[in-house]
């Protein structure tokens, strides 16, 4: 299949030369026994890759939002999964963003050279869910530290990450107050909480996620660490959304790539009653379908891109585009298991694999259904449907 031209074609050929030091075998036994892979994360640090969004003077790359969306396409459409790393491109922006001289100059380097690892996002509670205003978690002053009581869920790679950026509540909600407001963010050194009230529990899944749950039980962390001002933390975190959302997207279209590549290639190579399959309408017309709405879902994230990187507030393009990439990815997925019959259910070829890695964006991190409400709300100036 011939692959449209895209922009960064040296970093997409560096990314592709990089994953193929880690193939299907290698993702394969990690998913076996639910395995970071830290040697595939060790060497996109090594390389520099995990940095290229931090500005220059900090050690990082300076690369616009655009480079990091070619480099997390480029994983996924090598057979890879970014999920192990990928939160520290869009985690670090709320500390670029509104941390001070001395929190960047403290992390930033670090982060960029691989000697810190800023991986975990504590927002979501088992009881809030997508109602970030509603958390529960706790953040009290006592002289010259928060004292964090709570919990969180589905905080990924908390175990293999250093910092944590934390949304608790440090002001109470009262009468009158809106729910997202007393909302405060504040930077975790897991390094020194773990044991000292901070607990963390592996969450299994079907797909191989390294996703947890986290506890606070008088968590003690300085007041040096309070991102920004206190109370604003929930403006704080929803301006990462846009381009949180613009990454996964650029994912899902790696993904649905590269399922689609592996429907043709079968397609031509498989012979039933002396023919390829592929010549079959019955099988080359999904495919086909498939390849229509990947492109489609592309040119969303180019826009959405586009507008980002121009300085515009782009909610509702970040939305669709990763709305439309998730759902392109996951008719890609089904259309390369039908393609490949019982074979794409046998774990060798990846395609069972990818597909339950794929599968997760139709939830994360922002539901399908909530997507649409927001522009049913926002866009279509509907009323507001929760």
């Amino acid at each position: 299949m011939n692959d449209p031209a895209n922009p960064y074609d040296d970093i997409r050929d560096a990314i592709a030369k990089l994953c193929a030091q880690f193939p299907g075998s290698y993702w394969r036994a990690l998913d076996r026994e639910m395995g970071y892979p830290t040697e595939f994360v060790t060497a996109l640090t090594q390389a520099g890759w995990l940095g290229a969004l931090i500005p220059e003077e900090y050690g990082g790359s300076g690369l616009p939002l655009s480079a990091g969306a070619a480099i997390l396409e480029e994983i996924h459409k090598s057979g890879g999964n970014a999920g192990a790393c990928h939160a520290q491109m869009y985690t670090m922006g709320t500390l670029l963003r509104y941390g001070s001289d001395s929190q960047k100059q403290q992390y930033l380097p670090a982060i960029a050279e691989g000697s810190l690892r800023l991986q975990a996002f504590g927002v979501t509670e088992p009881t809030s869910g997508s109602d970030t205003g509603a958390l529960k978690t706790t953040a009290q002053l006592d002289g010259d530290h928060y004292v964090i009581n709570g919990q969180k869920i589905w905080t990924s790679r908390a175990e293999h990450s250093d910092l944590m950026i934390l949304l608790a509540r440090t002001a109470p909600l009262v009468e009158g107050m809106k729910k997202t407001q007393g909302l405060s963010v504040l930077l975790v050194d897991m390094r020194e909480a773990i044991g000292n009230g901070l607990t963390i529990r592996p969450i299994r899944t079907m797909m191989n996620h390294a996703t947890t749950e986290v506890f606070f039980d008088d968590l003690r962390v300085p007041v040096e660490n309070l991102i920004g001002d206190e109370g604003k933390g929930f403006s704080y975190i929803l301006s990462g959304m846009n381009a949180e959302r613009i990454l996964i997207a650029s994912e899902c279209i790696g993904d649905a790539k590269w399922f689609i590549d592996k429907a043709v290639h079968y397609a031509k190579e498989r012979s039933v009653f002396g023919r390829a399959i592929g010549q079959n309408q019955g099988i080359q017309f999904p495919i086909a379908k498939a390849y229509a709405n990947m492109r489609s879902a592309e040119l969303m994230v180019r826009e959405a891109l586009t507008l980002y990187e121009s300085g515009e507030n782009p909610g509702a393009e970040a939305n669709m585009a990763k709305m439309l990439a998730a759902d392109a990815s996951n008719e890609a997925a089904n259309v390369a298991v039908q393609t490949h019959g019982g074979f794409g259910f046998a774990e060798e070829y990846d395609i069972e694999r990818k597909f339950r890695e794929t599968r997760l964006y139709q939830v994360a991190p922002i539901s399908t259904n909530l997507i649409l409400s927001y522009l049913a709300e926002h866009t279509l100036e509907l009323p507001r449907s929760y």
